[in-house]
């Protein structure tokens, strides 16, 4: 107990000196362009409540499609891939509660029970993307005018 106590009492301690410090060594000489709201290195020009061409809303939500089907890639990729000997491929037919597999002939290389449902329905997922990629794309989506 007493070392979570000395460490709670170093980080309060330390933020109230990183605070005093900023506050003691900070330059309090502000002027209009020292106040005035900064992004990105431009100036600003516009409200900050104006309205965005619904255009650019359509490829952010397609970004978003495609940047999530990416996260699905990579567990389908590690399911489907064939571990090599027969003991590995008992050993995932025991971890998936299945029968286990029968030896394989001299050399051969046995595939898990569940990789083709699994390769099936990771082809069909990028399909479905695939689809949706051409019809963003035929509706003019990422054509900006």
């Amino acid at each position: 107990m007493l070392p979570v106590l000395l460490l709670f009492a170093a980080v309060i301690g330390l933020a109230i000196l990183l605070l005093l410090l900023g506050r003691i060594f900070n330059p309090t000489r502000g002027n209009p362009v020292k106040r005035m709201p900064y992004e990105s290195g431009m100036d600003p020009i516009h409200d900050t409540r104006r309205r965005f061409d619904v255009r650019f809303h359509l490829v952010a939500i397609a970004f978003l499609v495609f940047d999530v089907e990416l996260l699905f890639l990579y567990p389908w990729a590690v399911a489907v891939r064939q571990p090599t000997g027969d003991a590995a491929s008992a050993v995932t037919a025991g971890a998936l509660g299945t029968a286990p597999v029968p030896a394989a002939p001299e050399g051969a290389v046995a595939p898990p029970p569940l990789v083709r449902p699994v390769f099936i329905g990771g082809m069909l997922f990028l399909m479905l993307l695939t689809l949706g990629f051409v019809y963003d794309w035929r509706k003019g989506i990422f054509r900006w005018r």
